[in-house]
């Protein structure tokens, strides 16, 4: 029983954070400027990066677009609240590939952004996915960017309460499936493999013993 329970904690551990980097987040800030830098590729921090725009060649090192935002911070799904942090988005195309965003407009969300920073004082809701990092120049990619007129709003979710609730009820599926074919298939293969092997115990122990007894009879001789 600890075994199963420290897999399934080592299980957690890992697709956890594997989640959290692909699952959408929301965020609420003003767009400052965008810009365009030339990144460079190392063999981790590729890793984070999406593939190269619909068209373009894979390339170590290429153009990357950047959205520069001063956004409200948020704990706990947004229900707690900070104050104002800076946060630097990319803005890349997804493909058909992965993740599963299926983005291929990343020049036209950089047009928008680079219009929408001409107003200093709109906020807009930032869909994104991803990690901001400094210290391996990783960015949150970016996916849509909507203006709203409450900054206080309350970004629920939903689709990632939709996400685990339906990863629970496919988890108990399976598990219950599972138990199902257990029960049906493998035990009554078992035990049969159980009773042949008694069988067989039996045979050879039967034939010891007939053994056992002829040297014992000339013995006695």
């Amino acid at each position: 029983m600890k075994l199963k329970t420290f897999f399934r904690l080592v299980v957690a551990v890992l697709l956890l954070p594997f989640f959290h980097y692909l699952l959408p987040q929301h965020d609420i800030a003003r767009i400052t400027s965008t810009e365009i830098i030339r990144q460079d590729f190392s063999g981790f921090n590729r890793l984070f990066y999406a593939q190269a725009d619909s068209g373009s060649a894979e390339q170590t090192t290429r153009d990357l677009r950047l959205i520069n935002t001063v956004r409200q911070q948020t704990y706990l799904l947004g229900f707690i609240r900070g104050g104002d942090d800076t946060m630097v988005f990319r803005n890349e195309d997804t493909g058909w590939i992965w993740p599963p965003y299926f983005k291929f407009d990343s020049s036209d969300l950089q047009a928008e952004a680079a219009d929408y920073a001409k107003a200093t004082d709109q906020y807009y809701l930032i869909t994104h996915y991803g990690w901001r990092n400094r210290v391996f120049s990783i960015y949150p990619n970016a996916i849509s960017i909507k203006p709203i007129e409450d900054p206080n709003m309350r970004i629920i979710p939903w689709f990632n309460i939709a996400f685990f609730i339906a990863l629970m009820a496919g988890i108990l599926f399976v598990r219950a499936a599972w138990f199902q074919f257990r029960e049906r298939s493998l035990d009554p293969a078992m035990d049969r493999v159980g009773h042949k092997w008694d069988e067989v115990e039996a045979g050879v122990a039967k034939r010891k013993s007939r053994l056992g007894r002829w040297m014992d009879s000339w013995k006695s001789k």
